[in-house]
């Protein structure tokens, strides 16, 4: 078992990567997963890469890097950022998808044996089937890390899906039972900054926001479904959290 840490979005703000990253480097039991999203709108894409080759540099072992939107417009999406990065940089990202040290999801077990899959936007209903119904985070995960093309670069796939109406909602009125819990990026179903909701009621009402670490859990079928984008913008957000799992198994 370790502690896993979920970091959301980071958008470009090197500082707020660095201070997130600050008390776990030398943990040895902490294991990290990013959620996508390294790039673009905040002040720094090229430090929040050097900080993430950092810790390629110490070993693979304990970073897990999954891809997020920004970063697919360099490995065979669509370009839709008006800003682009340094060649250095976008052929960085391009040898750390050659490699495999990027990844599309991840699965974990929490301490209470709940099994979350970990990806950039979300798994909605549709991606689901579309991957073959799996029952099971893990098998999830490793269906997600061959790469399916159709499915990745798809609008409302893993990496672009909307929080609200193309997870939350397709889950909410599924016809099959929701297999397993989620973690996710990209979006939310509240504005941090002003403090107010962004979603139906129908979702409101299965909803919790902690407001400080900008995390907000919907629990859908008995499961939880957890959205941790802090939405640094482009200065970076005043206060935000990592989400820390103690006592959790990487499954894959």
């Amino acid at each position: 078992m370790a502690k896993i840490v979920v970091i959301g979005d980071v958008g470009g703000c090197a500082d707020q990567l660095a201070e997130a990253i600050e008390p776990i480097v030398e943990d040895p039991a902490a294991l990290v997963i990013q959620v996508g999203d390294l790039i673009d709108r905040g002040p720094d894409s090229s430090g929040v890469l050097a900080l993430v080759r950092r810790r390629f540099d110490a070993g693979t072992d304990s970073w897990i890097q999954l891809i997020g939107n920004h970063e697919a417009q360099y490995l065979g999406g669509g370009r839709f950022w008006p800003h682009q990065l340094a060649s250095n940089d976008a052929q960085l990202l391009q040898t750390w998808w050659m490699k495999e040290w990027l990844r599309v999801a991840a699965a974990v077990r929490t301490a209470d044996g709940e099994e979350l899959l970990v990806t950039h936007a979300g798994l909605s209903v549709d991606a689901w089937r579309d991957l073959g119904a799996p029952v099971t985070a893990s098998t999830a995960a490793d269906l997600l890390n061959t790469r399916p093309e159709q499915l990745l670069w798809n609008d409302r796939g893993p990496l672009w899906a909307e929080a609200g109406p193309d997870v939350y909602q397709s889950w909410m009125y599924a016809r099959e039972p929701v297999p397993f819990g989620q973690v996710h990026g990209h979006s939310t179903i509240v504005s941090y900054r002003r403090e107010t909701w962004l979603c139906g009621e129908r979702i409101r009402q299965r909803a919790t926001v902690d407001w400080t670490a900008r995390h907000t859990i919907t629990r859908i079928g008995g499961c939880r479904f957890i959205g941790i984008d802090p939405k640094h913008g482009n200065t970076g957000a005043p206060t935000w959290s990592p989400l820390i799992l103690h006592d959790a198994v990487l499954l894959t």
